[in-house]
């Protein structure tokens, strides 16, 4: 099964970034992909009333995961309670608490594209006592009595440290378990607001604690002006936590109000850490300038489990 799987969005894109306003390379250009499947796997989210961020977000691979017919679906609404100056998803107070009826669509998706393999996002929502781990828990749960034998990664937030609210979602049983780090701890208070490195750390090896038999993983953007150290040292300090996997990709301005590149990193280097990730001990690192969180999903959960 080819499974590019990356988050996707259902809002208005917005504005594009100017022509010019940062000189792109040519291993940066994609091809956009627009066929029957694509048209379909947008008429089963709008049609669902389901949430994703691809479009808001600007991957670059949206055209091309969205031709293969994968999704990495967005719950808990479309409102962020925090504002990270690398992402384009709404920022604000949310108008309810989460749609109760969410886990249940999202499984007739699942269902509907005949997936195997299945990425379930959130955005935060600080507003909720368990940070929507519940939510999280259920909609693993409706999957897999809905399409017994799809596998179920989640990327969750950090639930602002509630490691009961980590217990409740981890008792679901996910395969894949993801918390991206997103930077080097220099750089968390301009990128990750609201975020701890400490604690995102903690909970890699808290997750790991608690189901030992799920692959934990996390990821990275590079580009955004650490330095080569920095990344080796938080790759070092991830792979103390036990994590299995690792991707790392480049940090693309989604809109001129957000952070901008600092730099372009070539492939070249992404292959270095690639090979000195799997070196220190993580098992699976995905490394490359297109490479999003959810790249090639199924292949890391293979090789994590190998």
């Amino acid at each position: 099964m080819d499974s590019l799987f990356n988050i996707l969005s259902n809002a208005p894109a917005p504005a594009a970034v100017p022509p010019g306003a940062y000189p792109r390379p040519s291993w940066l250009r994609v091809r956009f992909f627009g066929g029957e499947n694509y048209q379909e796997l947008k008429r089963i989210m709008r049609t669902l009333n389901l949430h994703t961020v691809c479009e808001s977000a600007r991957c670059p691979n949206m055209g091309e995961c969205w031709e293969h017919g994968t999704a990495t679906f967005m719950i808990l609404g479309n409102i962020c309670t925090r504002a990270c100056g690398f992402c384009a998803v709404p920022s604000g107070k949310p108008l309810g608490p989460p749609d109760e009826q969410e886990p249940e669509r999202v499984a007739e998706a699942v269902e509907r594209m005949g997936l195997r393999y299945a990425v379930v996002t959130s955005v935060n929502r600080d507003d909720q006592p368990d940070g929507g781990a519940a939510i999280f828990a259920r909609t693993i749960t409706r999957i897999r009595e809905r399409v017994p034998g799809c596998r179920v990664e989640v990327l969750i937030p950090d639930f602002r440290g509630d490691w009961s609210a980590l217990e409740t979602l981890v008792s679901a049983r996910p395969d894949v378990l993801n918390h991206n780090m997103e930077t080097v701890p220099r750089l968390y208070r301009r990128v990750r607001k609201g975020a701890v490195y400490e604690r995102s750390l903690e909970l890699l090896r808290r997750a790991g604690e608690m189901a030992p038999g799920i692959p934990t993983k996390t990821g990275m953007m590079l580009g955004l002006g650490e330095s080569r150290d920095e990344v080796i040292s938080a790759m070092e300090e991830i792979a103390a936590q036990g994590t299995h996997i690792l991707t790392l990709g480049q940090y693309l301005q989604p809109t001129p109000e957000h952070l901008p590149v600092e730099r372009f990193v070539h492939p070249d280097e992404f292959a270095e850490y690639k090979q000195l990730g799997e070196q220190i001990g993580i098992k699976h690192v995905e490394s490359g300038p297109l490479v999003r969180s959810s790249y090639h999903a199924f292949e890391q959960e293979e090789s994590a489990r190998s």
